[in-house]
């Protein structure tokens, strides 16, 4: 594999590019998008990246082995989540000023439709025929029927359910665990981490944690531990997936958002923002406006009473100012014999750099 890591620096208006050597890692280019770039970097099986530029209403097109910017795609008002629809011939952008979802055709790069739900849609995620996305000023999660888009009927895709949380409870993001069993929620404004069983599409959990400021998920390669990014107290907590108790935190940068996990060596990579107070000062893996790695092959996630031998391994990758969300790229996808995405039928207007 060779693995490279997509930082969003959201204040820089950029993306960093970090190539993954072993245990070590090299900086490879930062990439200008829009301004205000917001959620982790989306891929196509062909390395074609997608990210949200919030304050130009605009996704930046990135070819993931040039490095380098190729379109921009004009959506509704402050896009930030996105998410690819299985197929890679559609994506959806969730728009937190139009309170729509923007049905993307990635064929021409134009936008097809947008689709009404609550106040302030930010996250998502997409299991089967179904979108799920996180309502931030509503409270609740949206379910999004996305079938119709099989046979190309954007004019089919529509808001079905909705899923409560809490008022005010401001779910942010969410993921589906790798069994597509369940969805765990990050919520900013409440001290638990909201479960939903997707087979009734209710909140079946409300896992209680030390903090407000719940950010991102993700879980362990196992799938027996989900793990949430708590930006308030620059930890990530997790939690066991059959008792639903959080068995221990991890100390990481500030203000951490966005979070990845390297399934073949169980790494895990936080987003630390650095706009919070919480900070652990002294400690590998606390600097600001950088990528927390964590190394947890070997460790018990289910104590935090760790050996001499299968102890966390900290460590911090700087970036941009702003980090708010990280992915992984492997460009082994990609074949050797890779031509460059065709440009010739975009408009001078839709590529350019950060603003």
């Amino acid at each position: 594999m060779a693995i490279e890591i997509y930082s969003t620096d959201t204040d820089s208006g950029q993306i960093s590019v970090v190539r993954k050597h072993e245990n070590n890692y090299e900086h490879v280019t930062t990439i200008p998008v829009g301004n205000a770039p917001r959620g982790s970097v989306k891929f196509t099986r062909d390395g074609r990246g997608f990210v949200s530029n919030t304050s130009t209403n605009s996704v930046s097109e990135i070819d993931a082995l040039t490095h380098r910017e190729v379109a921009r795609i004009t959506v509704g008002s402050g896009p930030r989540g996105l998410g690819i629809v299985p197929g890679d011939r559609y994506m959806l952008v969730s728009n937190s000023g139009a309170n729509t979802i923007s049905v993307v055709d990635l064929e021409s790069r134009e936008e097809l439709a947008q689709v009404a739900v609550g106040r302030d849609p930010r996250h998502m995620a997409i299991v089967g025929d179904h979108a799920y996305v996180a309502v931030w000023g509503s409270g609740y999660i949206s379910k999004v029927d996305i079938a119709g888009l099989k046979n190309g009927d954007a004019g089919n895709v529509r808001e079905i359910a909705r899923i409560r949380i809490q008022e005010n409870s401001h779910p942010y993001s969410l993921n589906v665990d790798r069994e597509s069993r369940i969805a765990v929620v990050a919520c900013n404004s409440v001290d638990y981490v909201p479960v939903i069983d997707l087979a009734t599409d209710t909140v079946t959990q409300r896992v209680p944690v030390t903090s407000q400021g719940g950010r991102a998920v993700a879980f362990s390669p196992d799938n027996k531990y989900a793990l949430v990014t708590l930006e308030r107290e620059s930890t990530i907590a997790v939690i066991d997936l059959d008792t639903f108790l959080v068995t221990r935190y991890l100390p990481v940068g500030p203000s951490p958002r966005g979070i990845a996990v390297l399934e073949s060596d169980f790494t895990v990579y936080a987003a630390a923002f650095a706009r919070g107070t919480a900070m652990h000062v002294g400690q590998p893996g606390s600097k600001p406006h950088a990528v927390t790695v964590v190394r947890l092959g070997g460790v018990d996630l289910g104590t935090d009473d760790d050996t001499a031998d299968a102890r966390p391994v900290f460590d911090d990758i700087p970036v941009g100012y702003g980090p708010c969300s990280v992915s992984l790229f492997d460009t082994d996808r990609v074949s050797l014999d890779h031509v460059d995405i065709d440009t010739a039928h975009m408009s001078e207007s839709s590529v350019g750099s950060a603003g």
